[in-house]
């Protein structure tokens, strides 16, 4: 458990863009397209920018901050103290970011989006399912969880929809 009783607190700049990322952006790509675009309100429409967005530029984002300060994850989310973890927490970001691309080449190769859909959907299925298991202690892994397990429910209907 951490000594500092400050990585225990809610970090808000995680759990904003967090938020931001996985439903304020696809919500907001998805009605812009609407109405810029006339194209008509579906679910299709919707996964576009909700692959995009929360697969694509949070796995992207998620992963660069990985690489470069794995401290954080270890630390904010996972709530682990010892350095031992950053190698992992780095090829973890490595992943991310590779699963991130596909996402984000989605939006403009339609194509690629039932395989981020499959991909991504399993890795943050089982994201989620570690979250809960390990029956998260702090506000940071709640959000993780709940969001997780948000965006594997949605590529599931995605992946069973277009297959």
């Amino acid at each position: 458990m951490p000594t500092n009783k400050e990585e225990n607190k809610p970090n808000l700049f995680y759990m904003s863009s967090v938020t931001v990322l996985t439903f304020v952006i696809p919500v907001v790509g998805f009605l812009s397209d609407h109405f810029w675009n006339s194209h008509a309100l579906t679910f299709e429409l919707f996964s576009k920018w909700f692959i995009f967005s929360a697969v694509g530029l949070r796995l992207f984002l998620a992963g660069i901050k990985q690489v470069k300060n794995p401290e954080f994850t270890a630390k904010v989310i996972f709530e682990l103290e010892s350095t031992e973890s950053f190698p992992i927490l780095r090829e973890l970001g490595f992943a991310n970011i590779c699963f991130g691309l596909v996402g984000i080449v989605s939006l403009y190769k339609p194509e690629w989006r039932i395989v981020s859909a499959f991909a991504s959907g399993i890795y943050y299925g089982i994201a989620g399912l570690q979250h809960a298991i390990k029956k998260t202690s702090n506000t940071n892994e709640k959000v993780a969880l709940v969001t997780d397990l948000t965006i594997f429910v949605i590529l599931f209907i995605y992946f069973v929809r277009f297959v």
